[in-house]
């Protein structure tokens, strides 16, 4: 393998932390020297650098030293977001969806100046998030007005100072969104996670809508996340999500969307546990 190669891949996985050499130096024990003699190729990193390199800058051995650099060209995981909210809002008036347009008119309010993350330089509204799971839920045939009002309003509670009864909904969705923000759990319990999705649990609408919720961030996780933050989002998955599955089975009407979001957070899950 070139040197070269390795470099140039420590140089970028650097500059997507926002580290100078010098920074990076600092946190690896070394002079910036040592950090520019890597990058150009001269020196390959000390064996003993290597763990704390990999762990500083979110980039895995393998993906370091890989024979092939295929210098494939990356393009946006998330689609147009005038594009979905136009498919969302005909659809909840065609099938006469009360709740869901009213949310959708708060889309901006609370989630307009709020970004969707990308380590890749294509940043966009948050609110392509709640729209795409909106667009999934209805492509699964769950066109159910408040499973696509809790779809659109599942984080406006998390992510802004909206209370539950500032939500244009009813009772059930209001109860199930609550139960999906995580502030409204306390910070300094130890026990926050596990009480967090045994509340879920007890709740159908609030189990499948954080399932579509967990696919979609799956999906794109790769994008937005650091190889750190995937590997504790995939173990999450994997300790909690099987459970709320089992929720959605005993669902009749739901058993379709039940298969699918099986398959899909199956398929997820395990090529990441094979890649990571």
């Amino acid at each position: 393998m070139e040197n070269r190669l390795i470099g140039n891949r420590i140089r970028a996985a650097r500059l997507a932390k926002g580290l100078n050499q010098e920074q990076l130096g600092e946190k690896l024990g070394v002079s910036f020297q040592a950090v520019s003699s890597w990058e150009t190729g001269k020196f390959i990193p000390d064996a003993e650098h290597l763990p704390e390199l990999s762990r500083v800058l979110d980039l895995s051995l393998d993906a370091l030293f890989a024979e092939e650099d295929h210098g494939w060209t990356l393009k946006p995981v998330n689609f147009a977001f005038e594009h979905m909210y136009t498919f969302v809002k005909g659809r909840a008036q065609m099938l006469r969806m009360p709740q869901s347009l009213a949310v959708l008119d708060m889309l901006r309010a609370a989630h307009g100046g709020q970004e969707r993350k990308s380590r890749y330089g294509f940043e966009t509204t948050y609110m392509v998030h709640p729209l795409t799971m909106a667009c999934h839920a209805l492509a699964m045939g769950l066109e159910d007005d408040d499973v696509i009002a809790a779809c659109l309003a599942h984080d406006m509670i998390e992510d802004s100072d909206m209370k539950p009864d500032d939500l244009p909904v009813g009772e059930r969705v209001r109860e199930a969104v609550r139960l999906m923000s995580r502030n409204t759990y306390a910070r300094n319990d130890p026990d926050r996670e596990k009480k967090y999705y045994a509340n879920i649990r007890e709740n159908r609408l609030a189990c499948l809508v954080k399932c579509l919720d967990r696919v979609n961030n799956l999906a794109g996780m790769a994008d937005g996340f650091s190889r750190r933050k995937m590997v504790s989002y995939t173990e999450e998955t994997d300790r909690y999500y099987p459970e709320l599955l089992a929720v959605l089975k005993k669902v009749p009407e739901w058993n379709n969307a039940w298969w699918l979001l099986r398959y899909q957070m199956t398929m997820l899950l395990e090529t990441f546990k094979r890649m990571l």
